[in-house]
């Protein structure tokens, strides 16, 4: 035996054993190791060896008669191979430069070894020389059967399985394994698990097969226990950190997951320190060195940044110059808003830059902006000049999306405002880019890269995109300040099948409403920038009043409908959506709480002593078949979360296009917000509407006119529209205040007041809201906190005819008995002759009494006298003494002021909000405080 190396299931070291020279024709080894061990019945799993020695690097043995690693041993006369089993002797014989009739040395042979475990064909490898006749002895390294992935948790298989270079069927070798263990802890280490363990074994099959099997320990996330500042002057350890994405352990953090390491954040860190203090005036800052050092049981990181900040700066003299020709300074000058002696700010150049560029492209230009700074060291002031030259121009060449694998390339393409082709421009692209994450099919961090094309003067966009869930299965349940117990099961779809359309539908159950509904929308019909979409709903709705604490139902409204709509693009901006829509209103009281038998002749109809005439009058079934349209201008940067732009529509929906209902609805909305930096984001939204009846005059059962528009079509605020108030809190209402015949006066304890709003004609809503920032922990738990004012009022509506003692000598409740009191309503008397009387009785009265009166008083006027049977049922359907009061008409603006919170809990949005009203008028309803769980917003 020449030599020998092996790499069987444990590591063990290559013997070098010189014994003796070529003695009685037998062979005497020169090299030797201890044989492989035999294949086991039942697979036993064993551990990789980490490497595979070179053969010589062993301590030879003692030996008899050295020879010399360049000496000449023999002559070789045959080369043959054995132990082969998948590769042909040929094969292996080609991986070595030893050929026969050639002379060998032992350094020769220590080579060919080297060479035959180079190929990582073989476990081991002997060469035995029997007088010049070689024989390498192989055995092959085994196939792999298949790949195990055992302990990993956190890490999905399908995450780690495309990092593994080892695969079924292909030839095990040691350094793919030691390959695949580094990429899967450097999965780990990017996931901030540093202390992540890997440990690949075998298990031994037969037919020299192996299954492989890679042993994961994840440990848990590396966590930044400390983040120390060395250099820092001007801020304080607080507020440079809070600059950072990484993030301190603490018990504020536990939510966040930028308290992980990550080298790549570390990276970040330094530049939002730099921009931090770049934004501030120092203009010299710089980080001589971020360092960061794991703790010695690998749980814990300790980053260290050594920072100078150098001089603050002001701004010096701030001037443009423009080498176009048709683009005089004069133009653009309005878009430089920083001034001498302002602070230095690069964010503001930056911005400026940007807004020149972007104008210059609406007018037509392809500019290169370029600021030119001069820096006064002395003064501490750096003057700023905006070059603005005449860029050649460069086309489009192509436009690549990728990271798209289920929507299609066509639903991105189309929000291009650039084609393959188009010149270069900067606004378009931006605006593309707008476009495409108002889509809201993507994550958030998305750009649209600019790499050069196959010539100076071609491009190449390239929209990396990564997808997100557009599907929506929500099952919840939940409690809300205004409709009690929630359930809510809702399923859509915003991008189905990849085509960018919407199909959803929905089943709402609470105590006060219920709606099922199902609807779809196609935004490009036929490819073309036409929005077509259709709707079927039914809608349960239970209005309502409080009587002390209590909620009580009112009235019902059920409606069935439909509704088609179609949309097109007038220009970028502009748009307009048209639409028709056919419903079918049923509105009803419940029969055994308002409706009785005022008349006597046993006809059950709505009483206005029990349920109001106001309401006896918006009874009744009604078709309304109604065309609209909404003119529309968009230009907010995001539809889902807008930090930029504005947004206004005007509407109007014309109702008399056949059915019973007949009026013209007219709208207006609007919103515009402002990124004022630093996360803040300001927002004014601004509505108002009029609905105008026509067609002839309502009459109500007692001859007088009333209103024209019904009550189920007028407009209402409160509670959510205007925070601080109740729901439907704000305009017209009547009041009914009960009378306390003990004292003789009309209660004002408002908990025992019936309040029913009636909604107005017209309305007008504006807000004024803050979005704050938060840090990253509450950011990723959904936690948008904002301070408000909101200002609004509903009226116009026609006054209506109210039952009030105190001002009508007529009223059904009057002082009959002469005591200074009014007295209950007595009704159901009738004559002799079975007449329907109405009569006045005092509530103190016995039935005697009662009698008496009716047949010496009023019955006796009508000649004949009372019923006895009709005077006790009398007494048992008394009506108490009421007046009604109508409030709330009134245009005064109702203003409050407060905070809420929006979080994205796993329960389902939530709404938190507490809001003062600082205006109100008489009969308004206010609200400190209202929430909602389990529904949307």
């Amino acid at each position: 035996m020449i030599g020998s190396k092996n790499e069987g299931s444990r590591p063990r070291l290559a013997s070098i054993l010189l014994l003796g020279t070529v003695l009685g024709g037998s062979a005497v080894p020169v090299f030797a190791q201890a044989p492989a061990p035999a294949a086991a019945t039942t697979p036993v799993r064993q551990a990789v060896p980490d490497a595979a020695p070179p053969a010589g690097d062993a301590t030879p043995a003692p030996a008899t008669a050295p020879v010399p690693s360049g000496q000449i041993v023999g002559t070789i006369r045959s080369l043959n191979v054995t132990g082969n089993q998948r590769l042909e002797a040929d094969t292996v014989r080609s991986y070595l430069t030893l050929r026969a009739g050639e002379t060998y040395t032992r350094e020769g042979l220590d080579q060919a070894l080297k060479d035959l475990y180079a190929t990582e064909l073989f476990a081991d490898v002997q060469i035995r020389d029997d007088k010049g006749a070689l024989t390498i002895e192989v055995r092959e390294n085994p196939v792999i059967n298949r790949i195990v992935l055992e302990g990993n948790k956190r890490l999905k298989s399908d995450k780690i399985n495309p990092e593994i270079r080892l695969a079924p069927r292909q030839i095990f070798t040691r350094s793919k394994a030691r390959a695949d263990v580094a990429r899967i802890i450097e999965l780990y280490r990017r996931q901030g698990r540093f202390a992540a363990t890997v440990e690949p074994k075998m298990v031994q099959l037969d037919q020299n097969r192996v299954d492989v099997v890679f042993e994961i320990s994840e440990g848990d996330k590396s966590k930044v226990r400390r983040i120390n500042i060395i250099g820092n002057d001007a801020f304080s350890d607080g507020e440079l950190r809070g600059e950072m994405a990484t993030k301190q352990t603490g018990l504020t953090k536990i939510f966040s997951s930028g308290t992980s390491y990550d080298p790549d954040r570390l990276s970040y860190d330094q530049q939002k320190l730099r921009q931090f203090y770049l934004t501030n005036g120092y203009a010299d800052f710089r980080v001589i060195s971020a360092i960061a050092e794991l703790t010695p049981d690998k749980r814990d990181f300790i980053i260290t940044y050594v920072i100078e900040e150098g001089q603050r700066y002001k701004f010096g003299e701030v001037t443009l110059e423009s080498e176009i020709r048709d683009l005089p300074p004069t133009t653009l000058n309005y878009l430089i808003r920083m001034k001498a002696g302002d602070w230095y700010d690069a964010k503001q150049i930056e911005d400026t830059v940007d807004t020149i560029t972007e104008t210059a492209g609406l007018l037509g230009f392809t500019p290169d902006v370029r600021p030119d700074f001069v820096r006064d060291k002395d003064k501490l002031t750096m003057s700023v000049t905006f070059k603005v030259n005449d860029a050649p121009r460069v086309y489009i060449e192509r436009i690549d999306i990728n990271g798209n694998t289920h929507t299609k390339d066509k639903v991105v393409r189309r929000e291009f405002r650039v084609a393959e082709g188009d010149a270069f421009n900067s606004f378009r692209i931006k605006r593309s880019r707008d476009r495409i994450q108002s889509l809201g099919f993507f994550q958030d961090k998305f750009d649209i890269e600019q790499k050069p094309g196959s010539a100076p003067d071609r491009m190449i966009l390239e929209a990396n995109v990564e997808e997100k869930s557009t599907g929506e299965l929500q099952v919840s349940a939940g409690f809300s300040s205004l409709e009690r117990f929630i359930v809510d099961l809702s399923i859509r779809e915003r991008n189905f099948m990849g085509k960018g359309q919407e199909v959803r539908a929905s089943v709402n159950y609470s105590t006060y409403s219920k709606s099922i509904e199902v609807g779809f929308t196609e935004p490009y019909l036929f490819d073309k920038n036409i929005a077509i979409g259709g709707d079927i709903f039914r809608r349960d709705y239970n209005s309502f009043n409080f009587i002390n604490n209590n909620r009580n139902t009112t009235y019902q409204q059920i409606t069935t409908g439909t509704q088609i709509r179609l949309g097109v693009a007038l220009t970028e901006y502009w748009s307009l959506a048209m639409r028709y829509g056919l419903s079918f209103d049923d509105v009803t009281l419940d029969r055994s709480s308002f409706f009785s038998d005022t008349n006597g002749d046993g006809t059950i109809e709505c009483d206005p002593l029990l349920a109001g005439r106001y309401l006896c009058d918006a009874l009744g079934k009604r078709t309304t078949s109604s065309v609209g349209y909404s003119l529309v201008f968009d230009n907010l940067n995001n539809r889902v979360r807008p930090t930029a732009g504005q947004r206004a529509v005007v509407s109007q929906d014309f109702a008399g296009l056949g059915g019973s209902v007949k009026y013209i609805r007219t709208r207006f909305d609007g919103d515009k917000y402002w990124g004022l930096g630093g996360g803040f984001v300001l927002n004014l939204g601004v509505e108002g509407g009029y609905i105008m009846p026509f067609g002839s005059s309502r009459i109500d059962s007692a001859g007088n006119e009333i209103d024209k528009v019904r009550l189920t079509d007028r407009f209402f605020l409160g509670q959510p529209q205007l925070r601080g108030f109740d729901i439907r809190g704000v305009g017209p209402r009547v009041q009914r205040v009960p009378y306390d015949a003990t004292t003789g006066t009309f209660v004002t304890d408002r908990t025992q007041i019936t309040d029913d709003a009636l909604g107005g004609r017209a309305y007008y809503l504006g807000h004024l809201e803050m979005e704050i920032p938060l840090g990253s922990g509450a950011r990723e738990l959904g936690l948008r906190p904002s301070i408000f004012v909101d200002a609004g009022a509903v009226f116009g509506v026609k006054r209506p005819t109210l039952i009030d003692p105190t001002t009508d000598a007529t009223s059904i409740f009057r002082d009959i008995d002469g005591d200074g009191k009014y007295d209950p309503a007595i009704r159901l008397i009738k004559d002799t002759a079975g007449n329907q009387l109405y009569s006045v009785g005092s509530s103190d009265l016995t039935n005697s009494g009662l009698t008496t009166l009716c047949a010496t008083g009023y019955a006796a006027s009508a000649g004949a006298a009372c019923v006895g049977d009709s005077v006790n049922a009398a007494l048992s359907n008394s009506i108490p003494v009421f007046r009604e009061v109508f409030l709330g008409n009134s245009a005064k603006p109702r203003v409050s002021v407060g905070f809420g919170v929006n979080w994205n809990s796993p329960f389902g949005p939530f709404r938190i909000d507490v809001a003062k009203a600082l205006l109100k008028e008489p009969g308004d309803d206010t609200k400190l405080f209202t929430f909602n769980v389990g529904t949307q917003f």
